[in-house]
């Protein structure tokens, strides 16, 4: 791998303040190392501030894993884009489970991103298939005008290891889907991988021409193979 690559930690819905600055303090300098990728922590949103605390300084990035669709007022609960200025660089929206256990349409999806793009966060759009992306980009022209500043995931849901039978895709074919993303809105764009990526498979995806990066699910909660899953993919390492 001759480039720098994108990897996301989605902690999902893991992890106390305290387990936050344990993960934190642990992998911290070895994240520093890792010159060879952007690396971009997700946590819950109570250790946000946290974990912003804890990277200040670094070339680490904080995003968060979901925003509200509203950009304020009587919505109880919800965790608006606005109130993210200054602490996230990157969020992620349209996760399949999102949508499997919350409901959530593509137009909130599409909501979600503009509201992102205004406040210049960046997008981490979740794709389920290619059938999904042509709804996107035919009901969000938002998207297709700014697609350079979104990074888009190739995240097929019976790809993903939380809970359930699951069937990783191979790297060849998330290579082949994430190079027709890119097709489809006409333009190279970022596209990352997501979906049952650990430390024996992550050079395998990582090494695809067409996967910039990846959206890393369980693998990323435990410190010790998270840092793998980093080094494996160090260039000039053996997969």
């Amino acid at each position: 791998m001759d480039r720098n690559l994108i990897i996301v930690a989605n902690w999902k819905a893991t992890k106390t303040i305290k387990e936050t600055i344990e993960w934190a303090k642990r992998a911290k300098t070895e994240l520093e190392r890792a010159d060879w990728a952007e690396i971009v922590v997700c946590p819950p949103f109570v250790s946000l501030p946290t974990a912003v605390s804890l990277f200040e300084g670094t070339k680490i990035k904080v995003g968060v894993q979901d925003i509200s669709k509203f950009k304020k007022g009587a919505y109880t609960g919800e965790v608006t884009v606005e109130m993210l200025d200054g602490l996230a660089d990157y969020a992620i929206v349209g996760h399949s489970e999102r949508r499997r256990y919350f409901g959530e349409t593509e137009d909130d999806i599409i909501q979600k991103v503009e509201a992102l793009l205004e406040f210049k966060i960046t997008p981490i759009l979740c794709v389920s298939d290619l059938t999904q992306l042509d709804s996107y980009l035919a009901r969000g022209k938002e998207i297709i005008e700014n697609a350079e500043k979104v990074v888009f995931v190739d995240e097929p849901p019976n790809a993903i290891s939380g809970g359930g039978a699951y069937h990783p895709d191979t790297p060849e074919n998330a290579s082949l889907n994430s190079g027709k993303i890119s097709e489809k809105i006409g333009k190279k764009v970022k596209t990352l991988y997501g979906g049952s990526i650990n430390p024996e498979n992550a050079h395998l995806f990582f090494s695809q021409k067409n996967i910039d990066g990846g959206l890393v699910g369980q693998a990323s909660t435990e410190v010790d193979t998270f840092l793998k899953i980093i080094l494996s993919i160090k260039p000039g390492r053996a997969g």
